[in-house]
């Protein structure tokens, strides 16, 4: 299950999307309030290529200090507003904390307003847009890691990532391995 965490476009996205095309891949975009307001043209392209479009919070606060279920709702019933004025879509009902930071109060509020929480069991510091690691390293990580049922976080920022996505992917599915959807992960 590929997941993408979008908080600004820095030029890469786009590549990512004709990959994931290319391979038939879909995925789950978390994106946040900044990446609605500035991107829609790219949140209109996920949607239309059939990828989930998934909320991560208006401003990407740290949700286990939002203790408020006012101030927890609006962070995300702004981005869900947002979506479907950009696709006149509803949003999917899936929700990443930021960071991946939680508690059990922030996950039961996010579970009272209706969201499934999603967090990942394979990732690599890729979100450091001044320190990225270099192509080889990034494979050798992501195909050593990968295992039945993981659930991939990788950021749209990464250069690498956009330079890496199609010899990744190659690979996976040489050694078995297709893509599937958050609806899917949850129907099981």
């Amino acid at each position: 299950y590929l997941t993408f965490d979008c908080g600004y476009e820095n030029g890469n996205t786009a590549k990512i999307l004709d990959v994931l095309q290319d391979h038939n891949a879909p995925a789950a975009f978390f994106v946040v309030g900044n990446y609605l307001e500035t991107e829609p043209d790219l949140i209109r392209r996920m949607a239309e290529e059939g990828h989930t479009v998934g909320n991560h919070t208006w401003s990407h606060p740290d949700m286990t200090r939002v203790t408020d279920e006012s101030a927890f709702a609006a962070q995300l019933q702004k981005v869900r507003a947002a979506y479907q004025e950009i696709t006149g879509q509803e949003m999917s009902m899936y929700y990443r904390p930021p960071q991946g930071l939680y508690s059990t109060d922030s996950l039961k509020m996010a579970q009272a307003l209706g969201y499934k929480t999603v967090f990942w069991s394979l990732a690599y510091v890729d979100w450091k847009t001044d320190s990225q690691p270099g192509e080889q390293e990034a494979i050798d990580k992501l195909t050593s890691r990968i295992h039945g049922g993981a659930v991939v976080l990788l950021h749209n920022t990464s250069a690498t990532n956009a330079a890496v996505l199609d010899r990744v992917l190659t690979a996976w599915e040489k050694m078995g391995y297709n893509f599937g959807t958050l609806d899917e992960l949850f129907a099981h």
